[in-house]
Formats: structure tokens, sequence, C-alpha cells
């Protein structure tokens, strides 16, 4: 049965404002593919398991919503508040989390290690190369998915003399060498942005 998600969404608010007919919003494994939720309020929503696979969730208060299990893979979460949030095993991979709010949210993807060194892989044009993270090196792990980067780091070993970046022919990669990029990008809800990428194992490399 389809869901009308104008009335789930106007009986949240109603149970928001402690009106008798309010009832709470249940999403609990709905198929909300591709739905169009820009600026909806689903603060303390239960959204367990759901499918919000491409949704567009711009500016949308999930406060406190129960996300625990959800697909939100390649989701635009794009200024959304997310402000004390579940996302236990929700799948963020893809997912646009430019400004939105996670301050209290709990069960976000793995983070790094902050102090210390890390020996660790990249791809490259002429295949894999351990790196060594400095401990003096900036650091971060992206809660989309298992894409890290660093301030800077030193190529350890390589597969040939000289291999340059995969995603763009600017930096050589050379055993002994130390490469920097053109600047660091340290917040964890972008994937893919300024910072020498790598991966923890050379199996995920």
């Amino acid at each position: 049965m389809p869901i009308d998600l104008a009335e789930v969404c106007a009986r949240h608010y109603a149970w928001r404002c402690g009106w008798t007919e309010g009832v709470r919003a249940d999403l609990t494994r709905a198929d909300l593919t591709r739905v169009d939720l820009a600026g909806a309020d689903l603060r303390d929503a239960n959204l367990t398991d759901a499918n919000l696979t491409r949704a567009h969730l711009w500016d949308a208060d999930l406060t406190r919503a129960d996300l625990t299990g959800a697909d939100l893979r390649g989701a635009n979460l794009t200024d959304a508040n997310l402000t004390g949030a579940d996302l236990t095993r929700a799948n963020l991979t893809g997912a646009d989390l430019s400004g939105a709010d996670l301050t209290g949210a709990t069960g976000l993807a793995y983070q790094i290690p902050q102090e210390g060194e890390l020996v660790v892989w990249k791809y490259t044009t002429g295949g894999p190369v351990k790196l060594r993270i400095p401990p003096e090196a900036r650091r971060t792990a992206s809660i989309v998915g298992r894409k890290c980067r660093a301030e800077f780091a030193t190529v350890l070993e390589g597969e040939g003399d000289s291999t340059l970046d995969a995603a763009g022919p600017t930096i050589h990669y050379a055993p002994g060498l130390t490469v920097r990029p053109d600047s660091y990008d340290p917040d964890p809800r972008v994937e893919c942005s300024h910072g020498i990428h790598f991966y923890l194992t050379r199996e995920e490399c």
C-alpha cells in the first residue's frame, strides 16, 4: 500500500505539537527511494531500516530521528539537521552531507587514529603504493565511505620508480618522497576532497 507522506508528516507535526490526533511518524522499512522530503520536519521520527536511497532530504530536520540501518546511499542531506540522530548501521555511501549538522549524532562510521603514525595504501597509475602518515600530519576518514585523506605523507614503497596519482597527474609517488596536496580538507562529511587520499589496507586500495 503506497505511503501518503503528506498525511504522515501532517500527523507527525500534530504529534510534535501534542495534539490528540497526532501520531509519531513510523516509516520503519519503508521504501522511500528518491522521495522528496526537502525541508520536512521529521524530528524524532522512526526511520529504522528505511530505504532512502537517493532521497532528497535537503534542509530536512531529522533531529533525534532513528535512522538505524537506514539506506541513505546517494541521498542529498545538504544542510540537514541530524543533531542527536541515531545513524547506527546506516549506509551513507555517496550521501551529500555538505553543511549538515551532525552534533551529537551516534553510530557514525569509523574514524582513524588521530595520534601516532599510520602505514597505509594508495592506488596510483603504477599500482598500489605504501605510504607513511607521520604523527604530525593531520588526517581524517570519511563518514560516508572508507576512503581517508591526510595533510601529507611519505612514500615507502611503489610498484615502479615513479607513479602518478590515479585521480590526477599532479603528484608523483616515488619511494622516499614526501608528497603534499594543494591543500587539506579535514571535514569528515566529504568523501572526496583536498588531501592525500588513502585506504587502511592494500585490499581496499
